[in-house]
């Protein structure tokens, strides 16, 4: 599932398209969509909200989207050749004279009254990237279930928004702690915030999550990714295991058994 920080950048890009020109095109490709027609509405912008995309539109309406684990915006010139999948997996196409932004995969595709975004993004916590980012809010509702694991508290968007798996691990290992600590005896839960913050905002104008300085392949990331390979810090495999509630928000944890103190995963 893409991070918040490669929301944040498709959104600046497709606001960058497609702001202040008027849809000469406009096909939703989903059932309770497909007759809605949104052709020569002005578009206003596209603004992320954690992991969610809002297209805003003259006359008052959101097209709400998210990308869950493999959607898609891309953005082409007119009459160029689309590239990012198959005709069937195209669920969006919004077209104005200079470019056309065409959303593959989307699992979610909603219109509604920009007045009523709260509908789809107002559960959320505060947002990492989002222009009222509050961090002592967001150390507020980690703590609020102080027994709950480390990796699941960050994983959870009503807590903060933008956190993905990627640096759930990362953020584990930085701060030294394995996934299953419990949130309340992390150490210093408001530099494991401030760090999150710190990371997203760096890593939001590129591509690739950077975590560790090093841009080279392979050595991008201290732990997520390298099952079974040396920790980049000590030379110790990284082991992996699941964690969240099975089986709809299971997910693959990665961190170093030496690096990193704490629990270890439950064994049942």
């Amino acid at each position: 599932m893409p991070e918040g920080d490669t929301v944040w950048l498709t959104a600046h890009r497709l606001s960058r398209a497609l702001a202040g020109g008027t849809l000469v095109r406009a096909d939703l490709r989903v059932p309770r969509l497909a007759t809605a027609d949104l052709t020569g509405r002005r578009v206003e912008g596209v603004v992320p909200r954690g992991k969610h995309l809002l297209t805003r539109l003259g006359g008052g309406l959101t097209l709400h989207s998210h990308l869950r684990m493999d959607g898609a915006w891309h953005l082409y010139a007119p009459g160029e050749r689309w590239g990012g999948g198959p005709q069937w997996q195209v669920r969006a196409i919004l077209a104005t004279a200079e470019r056309v932004a065409v959303g593959y995969r989307l699992p979610v595709l909603e219109l509604l009254p920009t007045a009523e975004e709260d509908k789809a993004v107002g559960h959320l916590g505060p947002d990492l990237l989002g222009p009222g980012w509050d961090p002592a809010e967001a150390v507020r509702r980690l703590l609020a279930d102080p027994g709950r694991p480390v990796g699941e508290a960050l994983l959870d968007q009503r807590n903060l928004a933008g956190i993905g798996n990627v640096y759930a691990a990362e953020l584990c290992f930085l701060r030294g702690i394995t996934p299953w600590t419990p949130v309340g005896e992390a150490p210093g839960p408001d530099r494991l915030v401030a760090l999150a913050h710190r990371l997203l905002t760096a890593n939001k104008a590129r591509h690739g999550h950077i975590t560790t300085g090093d841009t080279r392949r392979g050595r991008t990331h201290w732990v997520y990714g390298r099952a079974d390979r040396p920790c980049l810090r000590c030379g110790t495999l990284v082991r992996t295991a699941e964690h969240g509630t099975p089986p709809d928000r299971a997910r693959v944890a990665y961190w170093c058994p030496h690096c990193q103190r704490g629990p270890d995963p439950p064994t049942n």
